[in-house]
This record gives structure tokens, sequence and C-alpha cells, in this order.
């Protein structure tokens, strides 16, 4: 996964959060640990706060924190959340005048979404917490 992608950061800010859910975490301190700008922070951690995975808070003691425990969090929600597609889609064309371009494209298709649906599925069967659990963790 390309390290400067929003599931990436997204993955590895819940993956921090996991460790202590009560505690929030501004935009800036999560910027500084993850190597990238606060406005990023707030624009991929705004979706999932729409997603419900997340709460935010104004002022000067505000932050994010999580919405839910780490243990109901999948990474599957993470991507759904985001709206991240890390299988290539085919884009919506015109219909092509030849036959045999247009059946590929059909199979083609079909086979990218049962690769995205699958992608899906294997996410969902693990939790943020699970992924903090099984392995060392040296960051903070």
């Amino acid at each position: 996964m390309k390290r400067n992608s929003r599931l990436s950061l997204a993955l590895h800010t819940l993956g921090h959060m996991a460790s202590e859910p009560d505690r929030v975490r501004t935009s800036a301190d999560i910027a500084e640990h993850a190597g990238t700008n606060p406005v990023v922070v707030r624009r991929v951690l705004g979706k999932l706060r729409e997603a419900g995975i997340l709460t935010s808070e104004k002022g000067h003691a505000g932050g994010w924190r999580l919405a839910r425990g780490p243990h109901e969090i999948t990474l599957a929600d993470v991507y759904i959340g985001l709206d991240e597609s890390l299988v290539a889609t085919s884009e919506e064309e015109a219909a092509s005048t030849c036959s045999v371009e247009n059946i590929l494209q059909r199979k083609v298709a079909s086979v990218l979404e049962d690769i995205e649906r699958n992608l899906v599925e294997r996410l969902a069967a693990t939790t943020i917490a699970e992924v903090r659990e099984t392995e060392e963790i040296n960051c903070d």
C-alpha cells in the first residue's frame, strides 16, 4: 500500500488510537507523527467521522477520538468509509462497435467486481484491535 494513501494514513492513525481509545488526538499531532499536513489529516479523518468511526471535538481541548471500540471497527469499515478502491475498476465508457471488445470489457469488469467484493469480505474479518494485538508495536 502506498505510504501516502488515505487508507494507509487512516489505518495507521486508527492503529495508534486503538491503544488509548478515549484519548483525544489533534490533527497536528497525528500529522506530525504520520509525516503529513494537518489539512490532509482532517480531510481523511473527516470521512471516518462521516462513517461513524471517529468523533471530533472543536476548541482548545478538541481533537479526534474513536466513536466505537477498536474491537468494533473492521478494516472494511475504514476502507468503505473512505470510499477507497484498491482494485482498478473499469470506467463507464461508450460501447464499442467491436463485439469482442465489449465482451472482454464485461468479463474483466465482472472479475474486478468479484475481487473487490472478496477484498472487502477479507478486510471485514479483521478489526483495528486485532492488528494491534497480533503485531509488536515499535512506533508511538
